[in-house]
């Protein structure tokens, strides 16, 4: 698995942003949010349980992150019709503000390492990465359990600061100094 210091890998996907199907469907690359921070968050299928609860908690965050210039990124290995589907099948789907990648043939999943072995699905695996393309985070839950959405703002919070923060810290709070 792709890990801090390592730089994202390259990708052309298409992605669904919308529930609308006349702006639904883009191609997203590594590169279409250019000196933003991305924030990627991968889950194992769509039409599953612990799923949407993860995508709308972090989508009831994206101004949050917006205001930190950085950029939501959903993606598993369903395709765009499949994510617009599911995005039509719930309400609280339908408004999710971020872009859901499709990684059919597994291609950005594999060169992340985050393809389960046994199910052959993206493991919930969530990537901070700084302006440059450079990994700054990595986060990967078992399947059955959901993330914090919260503390992957937390820890982004932290990284923006570029200074030694503490357990626990939280914006506003002081920073360690060296001694």
């Amino acid at each position: 698995m792709l890990t801090i210091g390592d730089r994202f890998p390259a990708y052309a996907l298409k992605a669904v942003q919308t529930g609308d199907l006349k702006s639904a469907f883009i191609d997203l690359t590594e590169q279409s949010f250019p000196g933003k921070w991305t924030v990627y968050m991968f889950w194992p299928k769509d039409f599953t349980f612990v799923c949407p609860t993860e995508i709308v908690g972090f989508d009831q965050l994206a101004k949050d992150f917006a205001e930190r210039d950085a950029q939501l990124i959903g993606g598993s290995i369903d395709t765009e019709f499949v994510h617009f589907a599911w995005r039509q099948s719930r309400e609280d789907l339908k408004k999710v503000s971020y872009p859901w990648l499709a990684d059919v043939k597994r291609e950005l999943s594999s060169a992340l390492g985050i393809v389960d072995k046994n199910e052959g699905v993206a493991l919930r695996a969530t990537f901070i990465v700084d302006p440059q393309g450079v990994i700054r985070w990595v986060a990967v839950n078992d399947l059955s359990v959901g993330r914090n959405p919260q503390e992957v703002l937390r820890v982004l919070d932290a990284l923006q600061t570029d200074e030694l923060c503490p357990c626990n810290w939280s914006q506003g709070q002081e920073t360690l100094k060296a001694a």
